[in-house]
């Protein structure tokens, strides 16, 4: 067992159970997966702050704390860290629920991410919903 954690106050930006079609060639869930989920649960915050379409252009930091397993569900918790001009840096938790022999909780990925909001041209916009 992990050292015992609880889930963050809050809703979840994203939750998704792990399934066996995610997993690398040693069984456990592929870090791409669990990097991709990071990335979704990123932009729905950043396109939550700036009201617009936004990219990725950079992964700023991801540690990968611990190993995510078949039949666990991911929750991502995503939150706006510092806006720019036209960037929004999003911090993400991401943690799991594992119904082994009861519930257990584990912190299994942390991660910051920089996004850039979008006018409807594809150029960098202002990040402010009044814009």
């Amino acid at each position: 067992m992990s050292t015992p954690c609880k889930l963050p106050d809050g809703e979840p930006t994203t939750r998704v159970p792990a399934m066996p079609t995610d997993t690398n060639a040693g069984g456990d869930i592929f870090g791409g997966w669990i990097m991709s989920q990071v990335d979704i649960a990123g932009s729905i915050a950043a396109i939550r702050h700036a009201g617009k379409r936004v990219v990725t252009v950079a992964v700023n930091a991801l540690y990968f704390k611990k190993p995510v397993y078949v039949g666990d569900l991911l929750s991502c918790y995503a939150h706006v860290e510092r806006v720019g001009r036209t960037s929004i840096t999003i911090s993400v938790e991401v943690y799991v629920e594992r119904y082994r022999e009861g519930i257990e909780v584990v912190k299994v990925t942390e991660a910051t991410l920089t996004y850039v909001a979008l006018d409807k041209k594809g150029r960098p916009a202002v990040c402010d919903r009044k814009s």
